[in-house]
């Protein structure tokens, strides 16, 4: 089985819904946040850039499982809460890839999600296939049968 990336966020008091819960919206920006550091600063770190040259959403899927609460008892003076995001490479395409999500609140599976990647040319506004180098990097996270 592949790796999985596992991504510790931060949660913000702002992104609270009137109920003391964080807002379903905000799902997305956590799960953002993990998915740009697995392709931005992982990739880079692999010696693949050209994710940070041009990415786009094609899909977004979210199952909200049970809320995620501020938790101040998981607080520190220190350190806000946090959650975990564990993400993968479900699916690699000539031009899309699917990331998989869960997010943890604690050790409690709070909900899973999907994105659908489309590698982006931003200079010419179209999209463009994948790489080797970055099919490559995904497969480091991805399906062990390759590319489907």
């Amino acid at each position: 089985m592949s790796d999985r990336f596992v991504y510790h966020c931060t949660l913000r008091w702002s992104d609270l819904d009137a109920y003391g819960h964080v807002n379903n919206s905000r799902f997305l920006t956590l799960y953002e946040e993990a998915r740009v550091a697995l392709m931005f600063a992982g990739g880079r770190a692999w010696g693949v850039g050209s994710f940070a040259d041009g990415v786009v959403i094609r899909r977004h899927e979210v199952d909200y499982l049970r809320p995620v609460d501020y938790a101040l008892g998981r607080a520190t003076a220190e350190a806000a809460p946090t959650v975990r995001i564990e993400l993968w490479v479900e699916e690699i395409r000539a031009s899309r890839f699917t990331v998989a999500y869960e997010l943890y609140d604690g050790e409690v599976l709070a909900s899973r999600a999907r994105s659908v990647l489309v590698p982006f040319d931003l200079t010419r506004q179209v999209p463009r296939r994948i790489t080797a180098e970055e099919r490559d990097f995904l497969l480091t996270y991805g399906p062990q049968g390759g590319v489907a």
